[in-house]
């Protein structure tokens, strides 16, 4: 019986493995020692052309199927392990028929969930690393696809770039559809609440979790966050056109929440428009070393996360999200920013710095556009903020030492 390759790319150093063995006998000058998590089939990571593929053993109709339900999750490009092949025909030495073999690309500086959450993590970086699962839950729902089988073997973590990232490497029972039900959705978290607990009591069990944490209570926790994401992304908004306000709201629900926007699209239609947002989790220092990059601006992280925000938003209105990021960050600066921080008197700019300026008209164009119901200019905002606020600000050199953003705005609406 002939050796069956199906691959998008082929290696050609794929028929060079030795697949008349049995996957849990193959040498050990093929295998690369990476942590992996629990899996009802024989897993292998292989050295392969000076990359490394994970490899599964398991029957063709399912390899097949997976491959293709990972084929299509990357076409929607979500969060998933990247299939490169398909290996069957295989037989033994004597003759006898071996299942077929999956075969997807190992996501470089990625670990599974169990091997994460196996190690001591800071109370910041375990919450993200949870919210970072829950982003993966919503989007995989959102997108259609009813899981099936999460659990913390099933889903590797990746932190690059500031930004911490889940990503689905099991596919065996996963199903797309055009949308879920709410049934649907709910199968799929009762599965992974029980099999997240499960894991962690056997992590605990064999004395891998860190004292004093509650298997059940994290599992909790992640649902909870699914919950406020999920309700907040899918929540039905649609307003007038330039009501920039009413996104930048959006946008600050979902910071108070702890997620941070990658991905702001607004559409159109009839009845008005609509907003879509896609959120993920970012490391300390995300925001001011991604400004800097796009603008030269050095400024705080909570500046520039801020300023983001309003880039990102300026971006949605003008309907410029299939353009180059630096491009639109430059119009950005030469149509908002700098004009901006021009207008202010000469006599008056010593009060705050350039980008503390910019982040407070903004928060002042914000709640009169809330005050107002509907969006506020921003020459208003400016103007109304240098008359009313601005000149009773102390100098910055006078409070030395004191975070400008600690003194809060709404006080001078309330005057």
């Amino acid at each position: 019986m002939p050796l069956d390759l199906t691959a998008l790319n082929p290696d050609p150093a794929l028929l060079d493995l030795p697949w008349e063995v049995p996957l849990e006998e193959w040498p050990e000058h093929h295998l690369a020692a990476l942590p992996r998590g629990i899996s009802r089939h024989v897993v292998r990571f292989v050295r392969l052309s000076g990359q490394v593929i994970a490899v599964k053993e398991i029957s063709e109709p399912l390899a097949r199927r997976e491959f293709q339900t990972l084929r299509n999750l990357r076409r929607l490009d979500q969060p998933a392990v990247e299939p490169l092949a398909v290996v069957s025909g295989r037989v033994d030495r004597e003759g006898n028929p071996l299942d077929a073999c999956l075969i997807t690309r190992h996501l470089r500086f990625s670990l599974p969930y169990r091997a994460v959450f196996s190690q001591r993590l800071r109370p910041d970086t375990a919450r993200r690393t949870l919210d970072a699962l829950a982003v993966l839950l919503v989007r995989l729902h959102l997108a259609g696809c009813f899981w099936g089988d999460v659990s913390l073997s099933n889903t590797l973590f990746r932190r690059d770039a500031g930004e911490f990232a889940a990503y689905l490497v099991d596919a065996e029972t996963a199903e797309l559809h055009p949308t879920l039900s709410r049934g649907q959705r709910e199968h799929d978290l009762f599965i992974a609440h029980g099999n997240i607990a499960g894991e962690l009591m056997d992590l605990e069990a064999g004395g891998q979790l860190d004292e004093g944490e509650d298997p059940i209570e994290i599992a909790n926790r992640i649902m909870h966050r699914y919950d406020l994401l999920w309700n907040e992304l899918t929540s039905e908004e649609r307003f007038e056109r330039g009501d920039r306000w009413r996104v930048d709201e959006r946008i600050r629900r979902l910071n108070n929440l702890g997620f941070d926007v990658d991905e702001l699209e607004m559409t159109t239609d009839v009845d008005g428009t609509h907003v879509r947002i896609q959120p993920k989790v970012v490391d300390a220092g995300h925001h001011s070393r991604r400004l800097m990059h796009l603008t030269g601006l050095d400024v705080e992280e909570n500046q520039a996360r801020r300023l983001l925000n309003d880039l990102d938003a300026y971006r949605a209105a003008t309907a410029r999200q299939g353009e180059d990021e630096a491009l639109v960050a430059h119009d950005w600066m030469s149509r908002i920013y700098a004009p901006i921080t021009r207008t202010v008197p000469p006599e008056l700019r010593h009060k705050l710095e350039p980008a503390e300026l910019f982040h407070e008209i903004l928060e002042h164009r914000w709640y009169l556009s809330e005050r107002a119901g509907h969006d506020t200019p921003i020459e208003d905002a400016v103007r109304d903020y240098v008359d009313s606020v601005l000149p009773s600000r102390p100098d910055e050199l006078a409070i030395l030492g004191v975070d400008t953003e600690e003194i809060p705005i709404q006080a001078r609406l309330d005057d």
